[in-house]
């Protein structure tokens, strides 16, 4: 079991920066993929980002390339987010999963992951 707790939501103007980090907990962070998804009311959970186990691979939703970077930082048990040059789209909840799961149809769908933070909201103003 691997509990997940997201913070570094907040209010942000457009073009602005937020940092979102997701401490985990329980079993041996550096066996997980890490992924980030965001929701917003009546949207499915939509995939962001995803980082290998050693962090050598990366994988983002093409709106977010060039903007969001994720990282992991297996000695902390910690996954980040890094938000640069927000824009009102990208206001949503944004939730950390964690995946034990290995599969061949690659870790940007939310079936990928067993376990998942509570959320954190993210509201870039216009």
């Amino acid at each position: 079991q691997v509990q997940l707790v997201e913070s570094g939501g907040g209010l942000v103007q457009a073009g602005g920066s937020l940092r979102l980090s997701c401490a985990a907990s329980g079993r041996t962070f550096s066996n997980y993929v890490m992924g980030w998804f965001r929701q917003t009311p009546g949207k499915e959970r939509e995939f962001v980002a995803a980082i290998s186990v050693s962090g050598g691979s990366t994988d983002y939703v093409d709106s977010v390339k060039g903007r969001f970077t994720i990282s992991r930082d297996n000695a902390k048990n910690t996954a980040y987010l890094q938000m640069n040059s927000l824009k009102p789209e990208d206001s949503a909840v944004y939730y950390c999963a964690a995946s034990s799961r290995p599969t061949s149809s690659g870790y940007n769908r939310a079936g990928a992951y067993n376990y998942w933070g509570q959320g954190t909201q993210v509201t870039v103003s216009s």
